[in-house]
């Protein structure tokens, strides 16, 4: 089943950051009522009051915060699981807390999130779940450990939970960006700085209408990267060690050690 955005309520976390920002107005302009979620109301309050949207600040790495959340913002027909930590560099530079951190908000979170949403869907028999995952939740890279991780088990917890939702009407869908420009943790880390030269990239606005088409369409699955970099995506889960050999080739570490200031 599909769902209709026009008058849908639609619950976005991680709306104060760029891609948040795209996502939001992407499903505005399909008539969405909103609820936007972030920690910076000074960013999140201007966004809201732009789209008419309800904005509800909360911190997702803890899970009081988690459950605040989901009792203020009450039943939803969407739920756009898209806040995220970047984790990146050495897993061994990183402290115990920080590794909790990255699991806790770009995790256990969607985790926690999907399983208090969907009774209420299953009843009604419609709803749609999406989640904001990351080309590195298919392909592993260096310095990016922990950011794989997590991504890795979204992107696994989200096609399991498609199948188990399947025969309700529920749809759930993840949402996979390469290197986007102008807004998202590429640009906001520098990465996108030091990407080889020729390399593509796409725009927040893309996106932003992969969100809109995953709902509507009931697409379970999206990458949103231009073509070779889907290609090479597909290539890397067949041949993973080979795959791992061509980034050694292309310097791939070390385009990761400028961006987090280090040296391996």
């Amino acid at each position: 089943m599909t769902v209709n955005l026009a008058g849908a309520r639609v619950l976005l976390t991680g709306a104060t950051g760029g891609l948040g920002h795209a996502m939001a107005r992407a499903l505005h302009a399909k008539g969405a009522n909103l609820v936007l979620t972030g920690r910076r109301t000074d960013v999140l309050e201007p966004l809201a009051n732009e789209l008419g949207a309800r904005a509800i600040a909360a911190d997702l790495s803890t899970a009081d915060g988690v459950q605040k959340l989901l009792e203020e913002a009450g039943d939803v027909d969407v739920l756009i699981a898209n806040a995220a930590l970047p984790g990146m560099g050495q897993v061994t530079d990183l402290s115990v807390e920080e590794i909790d951190r990255n699991l806790g908000v770009n995790l256990r979170t969607p985790i926690v999130m999907a399983r208090a949403v969907v009774p209420a869907m299953v009843a009604r028999g419609g709803g749609h779940i999406v989640f904001i995952g990351s080309v590195s939740g298919i392909v592993a890279s260096p310095g990016a450990a922990m950011y794989n991780a997590t991504k890795f088990g979204l992107r696994g917890f989200a096609a399991a939970l498609r199948q188990d939702l399947h025969p309700s009407g529920v749809g759930v869908s993840i949402v996979e960006p390469g290197f986007v420009r102008d807004a998202g943790m590429a640009v906001e880390g520098g990465l996108i700085d030091n990407l080889p030269r020729g390399a593509r990239t796409v725009s927040p606005e893309q996106v932003g209408d992969a969100v809109v088409r995953a709902i509507t369409k009931n697409k379970g699955e999206i990458v949103v990267a231009p073509g070779e970099f889907r290609l090479a995506s597909a290539f890397g889960q067949i041949a993973p060690e080979m795959n791992a050999k061509v980034q050694r080739l292309s310097g791939a570490a070390d385009m990761m050690a400028k961006t987090v200031g280090r040296k391996n």
